[in-house]
This record gives structure tokens, sequence and C-alpha cells, in this order.
């Protein structure tokens, strides 16, 4: 069978060789990563180095799953053993397809935006394929992968720099928004790890009710506030202090500096 190595062993790198071990037999699987981690290799049973050109020269499918201010180094380790029958699959922010076959050669690219709920199956990740042709089987290989950390959506890769906005980077707004909920009921006594627990479920909670209900978030907001409620009040202070403002003033950012990684 055909190798699939992964060049960067962190959090992305690992929540997708993890899922595609469920599977996947780990003879097919390297890494590549600046300080090697001992922990995977014994904990997943596949082969590491610290040779991004060993990854490159073995595999059919080499993951770039490194930072985008790595790029350039990674290129110099690899594009003498890029040929056209490899796959090249990018999880960088911003480096777009044109930049990386620029770099690399006469090689095929796909170009995806994963997020870190990937690492409890839980992921969703923007794909894009170049216009190379891809044979059915790997297409296949490359979704197996991705769909084994969660839901994928095929998208055209001018709409990759939004992808980032709504789901690459937005786990950390979420975060902060369970943080910030559960210091609120902090402050009125309840205990922090049952606030973290109440509010990560209902957040978990919301958002199944918008992906099963099909109804818009709108209508779902609707269904709580009560007429003269607690709810409506709360969220007349959303509205008073900015808080969609402030999303889409976050994601602006976010677009603009994915925009410029290109």
């Amino acid at each position: 069978m055909n190798k699939i190595a992964f060049i960067g062993m962190g959090n992305m790198g690992k929540a997708l060789l993890k899922g595609a071990l469920k599977s996947m037999s780990n003879d097919r699987f390297m890494f590549a990563d600046k300080v090697l981690s001992e922990e995977i290799i014994n904990e997943y049973g596949v082969y590491g180095t610290t040779d991004n050109a060993e990854c490159a020269k073995e595999a059919k499918y080499i993951f770039l799953a490194v930072k985008p201010q790595f790029f350039g180094n990674v290129v110099e380790d690899i594009k003498d053993y890029m040929t056209e029958d490899k796959v090249v699959i990018s999880i960088m922010a911003g480096i777009n397809i044109d930049k990386i076959k620029a770099s690399l050669g006469n090689v095929r690219v796909v170009r995806v935006m994963p997020n870190t709920p990937a690492l409890v199956e839980a992921g969703m990740s923007g794909v894009c394929f170049d216009n190379s042709d891809y044979q059915d089987e790997e297409k296949k290989v490359v979704f197996e992968i991705l769909e084994s950390c969660g839901i994928i959506k095929t998208v055209d890769e001018s709409l990759m720099s939004a992808v980032t906005c709504v789901s690459g980077s937005s786990p950390a707004y979420v975060y902060m928004f369970i943080e910030a909920l559960a210091d609120s009921a902090v402050k009125y006594g309840l205990p922090r790890n049952t606030a973290y627990e109440m509010a990560a479920q209902t957040v978990l909670g919301a958002a199944k009710m918008v992906l099963e209900t099909g109804k818009v978030p709108a209508e779902l907001k609707d269904m709580v506030c009560s007429p003269a409620g607690t709810t409506i009040a709360g969220v007349a202070a959303l509205e008073e202090y900015g808080f969609r403002n402030a999303i889409i003033k976050a994601t602006d950012n976010c677009y603009k500096r994915a925009e410029e990684l290109k």
C-alpha cells in the first residue's frame, strides 16, 4: 500500500493520524518532526524521523502539517523528491495552492483547513483540490483520513480564508465565550468545575440544535426568548455592548491575516 506521511506532528497532525488509524493499518504511516516524539511512536506504532526528506521520498501522500512560517524550510527539504505521482495535502493556514505548486514543482495539491475539535473527532474541515487529475482511490484516501476526524465540506479555494474564519480559528472564540459564561456563573456562587461543564454542554447542545433541527439560529434564539423574560434581557445587553460586532470584527481581522499569508 502507498505510504502516508505527516511532516509536522503538532495537535492537528496528531489528530489526523489518530483518526486515520481507526480504519488504516499503522504500517502505512510515517511522520517527521523537528523534535521526535517517542510517545507518538510508541502509542500509535508508526515510524518517526527528524528528516523531512525521508518522508517526502518514501510516501505518496504527504501532509504538510506545519505552521505557515515554516513552509519555506520544509520546501528546501522536500522539493527534490516531489513528482507528479505525489499528492501533497496542506493544512497550513493562508498559503494557497499556487504558492505551494510554485515552490514544489510538478505535484498535485489538496488544501485543507481543519480545526482543533478534530482532536475529539468533532472537527470541521474545508477542502479543495487543485485542477489536476486524481484517481478515485487517491480522493478516497484523502477523504477517509479527513472524515475520520469529523465533517468535511468541499469548497472553492477562493473561499478558504472564509473557512479559516468560520471554523479554523473560531474555536478560540467559542472557548473564550465558554470561559466568560462560566466566570459569570462563578461570580454568583456556582463552583467553577460545574460552571465550565454547564457552559460547555450548553454550547454543545445549542450547536446540535442548529445542526439537527434545520432551524436558523435566529429562530432558535427566539424560542428561548420569552416576552419580558430573563433571556431577552440578556440578549439586549449583548446587543448594547456589541457582541455581534465584536465577532464580525474578529472575523475581519482573521480574514485579513489569512489573505496576507498567501
